[in-house]
């Protein structure tokens, strides 16, 4: 998901990252409605990726981001532009077991999906938007961290 800086700041728009977050649900059952309407249900799927792919930039870029969901987003800019070897190591540990338990769970909610075990398919995709908060929170705190480093980051907090 290349994103230009103009975009980054859209996505920063807290209604971007809540609605990326409600649609992932979405992409849970209409990946599960294969079972109910075969190879149809790859147009369920595609219209929510289509979704997730525009999404960060349907928004208008927000009137502060003095929030935590575009605090997590500007930290995940951060994350992914510096070499994470100059990162704190108790923040990469960290994000290294929030990748781990994202793949296990990952793999659980395929499973479930594939296997058509619902009670799995909603405690790992319960799991995978929990993980996924507690990275965003980290990714909050990497901008809190890292915000005054440069007259950049600096400046996308208003």
């Amino acid at each position: 998901m290349m994103l230009n800086a103009q975009t980054w700041i859209r996505h920063a728009n807290p209604w971007s990252v809540w609605t990326r977050y409600a649609a992932f649900p979405f992409l849970v059952l209409a990946a599960w409605s294969h079972h109910w309407i075969g190879w149809w249900s790859l147009v369920p799927v595609a219209t929510v990726a289509i979704f997730l792919y525009v999404n960060p930039r349907l928004f208008a870029p927000p009137r502060s981001t003095r929030n935590w969901a575009s605090m997590a987003v500007l930290g995940e800019r951060i994350w992914l532009a510096e070499d994470r070897r100059s990162l704190p190591r108790q923040l990469r540990g960290v994000f290294y077991t929030l990748a781990a338990a994202a793949a296990v769970n990952v793999l659980a909610l395929v499973w479930g999906i594939l296997s058509s075990d619902a009670v799995l398919s909603i405690v790992a995709t319960i799991n995978v938007l929990v993980g996924k908060s507690w990275f965003n929170d980290r990714m909050v705190w990497l901008y809190s961290e890292r915000h005054d480093a440069t007259p950049e980051y600096k400046s996308w907090l208003y």
